[in-house]
């Protein structure tokens, strides 16, 4: 048996966050993932602004690193596209110009398979850092010093004073320990596939969300990657999907075929991957994250956002969130779920806001009128863009909210 003061279960980015960030507060950990990197993660492999900052925040010399990561393609922002086919194009950076533009973007696309191998990399050059793969944990015994974590054979165990739980939408330990079960208005399911030959894609590589009159509340995606590929899909609450007995890859071949913007773009194109089908467990609303020795992080504690789909960032975050109450807890020596709240508190104040506004966006895209009418209205509207754009980068959008003189320039603004 291992014996740890931290064990994180699962290695894709939220549980890499922390073990990278646990690496900077000299606390060893031991990382367990049933899988065996590289491996596919079904995504639409969007990198936003808050990637980059979250990588940088932990240590600088890993957001450089992935900076110069050849299998990626840089990404300047976001296009969305209305049901009225208005787009307005909202950058990762505020201060964004195409025409000055200069330096390193502030986001990218890059594969899940090449990104999160490119995470475990990098938690590999840590000693402190046990990283176990190809090992799945299928059984959690709470025990008055830690938690007791094994195979389903027993033949591999971990004691740890803390479980960071990091092992994504379909965790057992969410479903089972933390009691947060699939609800499907609070649930995307989403359809992806590889394109190679879509014309028409951004030259700054801005990412595409056309929000289609018969997808509504969801959209169709179109993330440009490395080598003239594609990143193409379609995410739809479930609840939607189940009222309607949508079929999304037939959707999808469907939007490609028939709709009149889309069928020019993929005329050309060839698709080079199966269509495979996710689930997206959305920060739409609140849920307690965190317990006796444990917290959620990432997909595992439903975080991500519900009008975009970003996941990846969101993950970061909570990862490094749940790095630094491990310190705080192990300095203490008490886990208990009174202390451990303050994890929950912390997610929430750095995220809540964005996933507050992110659920309005998302329940607004579901009136066409409505949604038509906000983006006309952000194309002339500077303050609005630069709220749109702050739920993508470093800029605390808990702030502006906050302050009345920007609700007074939005409305001169209009």
């Amino acid at each position: 048996m291992i014996a740890t003061d931290v064990c994180i279960i699962g290695a894709g980015p939220a549980g890499a966050a922390a073990a990278l960030q646990l690496q900077q507060l000299n606390i060893p950990c031991v990382v367990v993932d049933k899988a065996v990197f590289p491996r596919d993660k079904i995504c639409g492999d969007g990198l936003s602004g808050k990637v980059l900052t979250a990588l940088n925040r932990i240590d600088k010399s890993i957001g450089d690193r992935l900076c110069r990561f050849p299998a990626k393609e840089g990404s300047w922002g976001v296009t969305f596209s209305a049901p009225s086919r208005d787009s307005l194009d909202i950058a990762y950076q505020p201060d964004y110009n195409s025409h000055t533009k200069s330096g390193i973007p502030a986001g990218f696309v890059c594969k899940r398979i090449d990104f999160d191998n490119f995470l475990v990399e990098e938690m590999k050059r840590c000693a402190g850092i046990q990283l176990f793969q190809g090992q799945a944990v299928d059984k959690y015994s709470l025990q008055h010093d830690g938690y007791l974590l094994s195979s389903a054979d027993g033949s591999f165990s971990v004691k740890a004073k803390l479980v960071i739980v990091a092992n994504g939408a379909h965790s057992s330990f969410t479903k089972e320990t933390a009691n947060i079960h699939m609800e499907p208005q609070h649930y995307c399911a989403g359809i992806r596939a590889y394109y190679k030959g879509v014309t028409g894609l951004s030259p700054d590589g801005f990412i595409e969300l056309h929000f289609l009159r018969s997808l509504l509340p969801g959209y169709f995606w179109i993330f440009p990657l490395p080598n003239g590929e594609a990143n193409v899909g379609i995410s739809i609450l479930s609840s939607v999907v189940r009222k309607r007995k949508m079929n999304l890859k037939k959707m999808l071949q469907e939007v490609i075929a028939n709709d009149l913007v889309m069928k020019k773009r993929f005329k050309n194109a060839t698709v080079v991957s199966a269509i495979e089908g996710f689930g997206l467990p959305l920060g739409s609303k609140r849920r307690v994250l965190s317990g006796d020795r444990f917290m959620l992080t990432g997909d595992a504690a439903y975080l991500i956002d519900p009008f975009t789909g970003e996941g990846i960032g969101n993950a970061l975050y909570s990862g490094r969130i749940a790095a630094q109450q491990s310190a705080a807890c192990l300095k203490a020596n008490n886990f208990s779920a009174a202390v451990m709240k303050a994890y929950d508190d912390e997610v929430y104040r750095i995220l809540g806001p964005e996933l507050r506004l992110s659920t309005r966006l998302q329940r607004l895209a579901n009136n066409t009128w409505l949604f038509n009418f906000l983006m006309k209205t952000a194309m002339r509207n500077k303050q609005l863009r630069e709220l749109m754009s702050c739920m993508f980068y470093e800029i605390d959008l808990r702030k502006k909210l906050a302050q009345p003189s920007f609700y007074v320039k939005m409305l001169l603004n209009r």
